[in-house]
């Protein structure tokens, strides 16, 4: 079923229709309203709910596979949630030490925190337990998967730009909030494992200049490892940053709503439209049923696959570090920076700079802010304030995609790095060589990647170009009267064509002429000159292949 929603997004429709009357039923007319209906009005006549579900259930939704990843986002939080309810029940976020006897005969009469013996009862002593805990571990792991899948979809396709760039800075900050959340949860069954994981963020903390020392004892509570910091992430992790991310997911929802959903560009789709299946019944019947299709998925790998067997590792000790410690892979790229980073140290003013960790704290966040501003850089360095949303096929946009897979490729390349010493046991090699490889690939690979995606992006151009002047090949091939061999070829339907044709092909900036008519040089800022450079990276000539105009395309069909 595919329905258009009209007429617009947001502030282009303003005008507010008069609703037509609800038509009653017959039981209401002779005034013999059920208990359900009078129910109805009541709710009616203090929320707008009859308003409100004509206006929003039949809200259009595009049909493509992509969209998905958001969907895997929401249902993964919704499983956090309802799984992290469950946990609550039973840990007690405390360091005082105890004894264990428990269900787990190897760690009994060991001495631990009451933190790491009620993680061991829920694992081993309450019914169903084991499963939920590792249930709310993969789906961690899946939703910030999907998030960040999620937002590379979306800046592949340029739906960060207006009116969406509060929505991307939205979606941005739930990634960040949900790296420490997994960091802070990860950290709470205080075993030797995410001990050692605390251990690399004093150590974070320790390196910041003048200040290093006061947060470090600020964040754990006195000397590391404290006594305060399981409680302190406990109360982080279950209250303050779940209720700034249900937050923000429900703000993001409503901007969803409010600009309408993009789209790719094909026949019947424009600027002012909609086109896909309504919201109710098609819509949410689909929703559903792939809410469960994901939390069954995560069932499955929760009851197949064990992550994080905190009973393998025992309780956390400050003299001792567990071997092949690895973080979860969203934080694997941080340890790789610091991993792969030689040991660095100055000193100036009576003060030690280790900047083996510093440099390392300064890069991580910059990655990811690279990320939130990217919106507002583009938007300034092309000048475009039109309201988008179609979206780019990412082939059309050459030098945003080059960037978007070499900033992924970094992103693998120091997750690797985050692992060197496991890299060097699996297959036989020096730690030195993995390391000063990874250390050469940071630089390497990246402009590597851009390079080659650029030139792919621009080959696929071209191959575009071919298809819509010469068609399809059909491996017939037809022997001409005057004796020359040729292959026949079939031409693009319409609708193929329009795909193909649709997409804007942007001019860069210009400066104008060196001089003006009275011969003096042209006034352009230092600014406006940097604009029109990177203008002509991003639009240049070198960076498109230019769309078959009309006068091509017949010309072609007459050959």
């Amino acid at each position: 079923m595919t329905t258009t929603d009209r007429p617009g997004t947001g502030p282009a429709s303003t005008a507010t229709p008069t609703p037509a009357p609800v038509p009653q039923p017959a039981s209401r007319a002779a005034g013999k309203a059920s208990s359900g209906e009078r129910v109805a009005d009541w709710v009616d006549g203090r929320l707008g709910v009859y308003t409100l579900g004509r206006q929003y259930l039949r809200k259009v939704f595009p049909d493509h596979w992509s969209f998905l990843l958001g969907e895997i986002c929401l249902y993964s939080f919704v499983v956090l949630i309802l799984t992290g309810v469950y946990l609550t029940l039973f840990f007690h976020p405390s360091m005082n030490e105890v004894i264990y006897h428990g269900g787990y005969v190897p760690l009994n009469g060991v001495r631990m925190s009451e933190a790491y013996a009620s993680t061991l009862d829920i694992s081993f002593d309450v019914r169903g337990g084991l499963l939920i805990r590792q249930i709310h571990h993969w789906a961690a792991l899946i939703f910030l998967a999907a998030m960040l899948m999620h937002m590379m979809r979306h800046f592949f396709t340029g739906s960060f730009r207006k009116p969406r760039e509060v929505n991307w800075l939205f979606g941005w900050t739930l990634l960040l909030l949900g790296l420490f959340e997994g960091l802070f949860g990860y950290s709470l069954p205080d075993d030797l494992l995410s001990g050692t994981g605390l251990r690399f963020v004093d150590g974070a903390l320790l390196s910041m200049p003048i200040i290093g020392t006061y947060l470090s004892f600020f964040t754990f509570g006195g000397e590391f490892p404290g006594h305060d910091i399981v409680a302190r992430f406990y109360s982080l992790h279950i209250l303050l940053i779940p209720g700034i991310m249900a937050a923000l997911v429900v703000a993001h929802i409503l901007l969803v709503v409010y600009h309408k959903h993009t789209q790719f560009a094909g026949p019947g789709k424009t600027e002012r439209n909609v086109v896909g299946a309504p919201f109710m019944p098609v819509y949410l019947a689909k929703a559903g049923g792939f809410f469960f299709l994901v939390f069954g998925v995560i069932a499955l790998i929760s009851a197949i696959a064990t992550i994080n067997p905190v009973w393998v590792y025992g309780p956390y000790r400050a003299d001792q570090v567990s071997t092949g410690a690895q973080p979860d892979w969203y934080l694997g790229f941080a340890e790789g920076l610091v991993r792969v980073m030689p040991g660095w140290e100055i000193t100036a003013a009576g003060h030690t700079l280790n900047l083996g960790v510093l440099i390392p704290v300064v890069v991580f966040p910059l990655l990811l802010v690279f990320i939130a501003v990217y919106p507002f850089l583009e938007s300034w360095i092309t000048g475009d304030r039109g309201e988008h949303h179609l979206l780019d096929r990412p082939r059309n946009r050459p030098v945003r995609t080059s960037i978007g897979t070499a900033w992924v490729s970094l992103y693998l390349i120091l997750l690797a790095g985050g692992g060197n010493d496991i890299v060097a046991t699996r297959f036989h090699l020096s730690i030195n060589t993995v390391t000063w490889s990874v250390r050469i690939a940071v630089f390497v690979v990246p402009a590597v990647v851009f390079v080659v995606t650029r030139r792919l992006c621009l080959g696929l151009q071209r191959r575009d170009r071919e298809l819509v002047l010469h068609g399809r090949e059909t491996g017939v091939i037809k022997r001409l009267p005057h004796g020359e061999y040729v292959e026949a070829h079939r031409p693009l339907s319409p609708a193929e064509l329009h795909t193909l044709t649709a997409h804007e092909q942007p001019r860069p900036l210009e400066l104008g002429p060196a001089q003006d008519t009275n011969g003096l040089p042209n006034g352009a800022s230092r600014s406006l000159r940097l604009r029109a450079a990177l203008s002509r990276r991003l639009h240049g000539e070198a960076a498109r292949v230019e769309k078959p105009t009309a006068e091509e395309y017949e010309e072609a069909r007459r050959h």
